[in-house]
């Protein structure tokens, strides 16, 4: 029996005897496969491979023997480093610059631990201050040149923050996706900029020209790298490689299924969780729409805590406490006459997506037309009810702030509510506009704030002016809906934050509150195994129960109107 190292793999063969029981014990290895093992090399590995070796006798060259103890031993003293700073709950690393605000404890020991393990997902409660945290590490000379990446309207804020905490350290922010040379801009009079920021959008750009030369890289609402299939995925990764410290934010890192976890970790720490096939051979249950389910995503979470690879503090873990979010499901009117106009075609796209002997290529066409036809109407036929009643809550609040999706639906809206001064937060508006609907919602000057549910990740100051969240549209995952609601109840929020999810009991809504309970089953266990679940929905793609809702209703609206007779 031996074990040898194959850049990048350790290779072991075996007796059949020895070979099934190291596939009980390395669960990634493929089990259906015979002849050698092979297991990537990292730290973790190698400490489990020379356990093994006391349990039974393996030749390995002396070479690799070295490389092997050298691994075990890296990984016993970073473990016992995350102990000792989770544990305690104290910063160990005091040195280095001083930031020029007092950060608290648990900010500190969150950049320790990822200045100790190289990388680390930080899901800290929305509102605790996980900026913040992140450029702790920036303290230590050695985490310098550093690369924030952020959402499209988040640079400045970012600028802000890093002129409160390290006044001294030059900042640039990339306004380009053409490279150029940032020290040959006027505002850096020829010097090389400390700290970078860049837009996710940009990032597909920057790939190849910053690969090897920033040192830390922070991917604020790192959410945005949960699929692997985009350009500004692979620029991340390449990024990412070359760094000694990645750090993500998000306290609602999981939107979907648990398998994103994989995605955002092959960026921040590539080895920790294998392949995706080994992933999905270890923590899944199976695929679904090429999303692997994590059979147990507590189980998933208590790993990624326990090897300082995720950290996740509570308001209560950290003294930090707020007056809990009250959640109202209201039923709202819709105007039925307007749904059916506007779902015309729908009829016959779900009788395609539910006919199994159409050609796929067709079925996907009709899915992604069903979806949008379906939800915009749903929004349509009920905006009239949903700005009503933000009417109505304006009576007795001083300010609301509105989310939705389609542009369509923010329209009547404004209409029905203009006496009110809406100001909007989309997709459509520059992040300079975007900047002056905050100021002006903030000032006082606006008293609704018309915000899509995807506009306004990471943004901060809305809990100074109000505390009253109204959902008129639903996304299709609930941690855009936390996101949301997080833009409220955050430090600062002096008030008990009310969430009201204005739900109808035709169009889209069904199906989609169905579904978010189902996905809600996969994040929250992984983030908090404590979190109360809710009951499992049944697993059915979200367009087919789209599909089959569609039929529902047209079926049963005949015999609703002849009772109504």
């Amino acid at each position: 029996m031996r074990i040898e190292f194959h850049e990048p793999n350790w290779q072991i063969t075996a007796t059949p005897d020895v070979m099934i029981r190291l596939k009980h014990i390395f669960p990634r290895a493929n089990k259906y496969r015979t002849g050698a093992l092979h297991l990537a090399s990292t730290p973790e590995v190698c400490r489990d491979l020379e356990w093994i070796m006391e349990r039974w006798e393996f030749d390995i060259p002396p070479g690799d023997l070295r490389r092997l103890s050298g691994g075990a031993d890296q990984h016993r003293a970073t473990q016992e480093e995350v102990r000792s700073i989770l544990n305690s709950g104290q910063a160990l690393r005091l040195d280095g610059m001083e930031p020029a605000r007092a950060p608290r404890e648990y900010q500190r020991v969150a950049a320790d631990l990822a200045l100790t393990t190289g990388h680390l997902l930080l899901a800290d409660d929305l509102g605790l201050g996980k900026s913040m945290s992140s450029l702790l590490m920036l303290r230590d000379p050695e985490a310098l040149p550093a690369l924030i990446v952020c959402p499209t309207h988040l640079p400045e804020q970012w600028v802000s923050e890093l002129g409160k905490t390290f006044p001294l350290l030059r900042t640039h922010i990339i306004r380009s996706l053409k490279v150029y040379d940032p020290a040959e801009r006027r505002e850096m009079g020829g010097h090389n900029p400390d700290v970078l920021i860049i837009n996710y959008a940009k990032l597909r750009g920057w790939g190849d020209h910053l690969a090897g030369q920033v040192k830390t890289v922070i991917f604020d609402e790192v959410q945005e790298l949960r699929r692997a299939d985009s350009d500004k995925y692979v620029a991340a990764a390449q990024i990412a490689d070359g760094a000694t410290y990645k750090m993500g934010l998000s306290a609602t890192p999981v939107y979907n299924y648990g398998g994103e976890t994989h995605n955002i970790f092959q960026v921040l720490a590539p080895e920790v969780l294998g392949s995706r096939e080994e992933f999905a051979r270890e923590w899944g249950s199976g695929y679904w729409h090429d999303q692997v389910e994590v059979a147990d995503p507590a189980a998933l979470g208590t790993y990624l805590r326990n090897e300082g690879l995720l950290l996740r503090r509570t308001r209560k873990d950290v003294g930090r406490e707020l007056p809990e979010v009250v959640r109202v499901t209201h039923a709202i009117d819709s105007d039925e006459k307007v749904y059916d106009k506007l779902t015309g075609e729908a009829i016959d796209l779900a009788k395609l997506i539910l006919n199994s002997e159409a050609e796929r290529k067709e079925r996907w066409q009709a899915s992604g037309e069903l979806d949008w036809r379906l939800r915009q109407a749903t929004g349509i036929a009920k905006a009239p009810y949903v700005a009503d009643f933000t009417r109505l809550l304006l009576e007795s609040e001083e300010s609301v702030v509105l989310f939705g999706w389609h542009r369509a639906v923010y329209d009547i809206w404004a209409e029905r509510l203009a006496d009110f001064d809406p100001v909007f937060y989309t997709g459509e508006e520059s992040p300079a506009a975007k900047q002056r609907s905050r100021d002006e919602f903030v000032s006082g000057r606006s008293r609704v704030l018309i915000m899509s549910l995807r506009a306004g990740l990471g943004l901060d100051g809305l809990q100074e002016r109000s505390h009253v969240a109204v959902f008129g549209e639903l996304d299709w995952s609930p941690g855009m809906h936390d996101q949301c609601v997080g833009r409220l109840h955050r430090d600062g929020q002096g008030e008990s934050v009310v969430a009201y999810f204005l739900v109808s009991e035709t169009g889209a809504d069904p199906p989609m509150a169905e579904v978010l309970n189902l996905k809600r089953m996969q994040s929250e266990p992984l983030i908090d195994p404590e979190a109360e679940l809710f009951t499992a929905a049944d697993r059915t793609g979200r367009i087919r129960q789209l599909a089959e809702e569609v039929m529902r209703q047209r079926q049963a609206r005949p015999q609703q109107q002849l009772v109504a007779a």
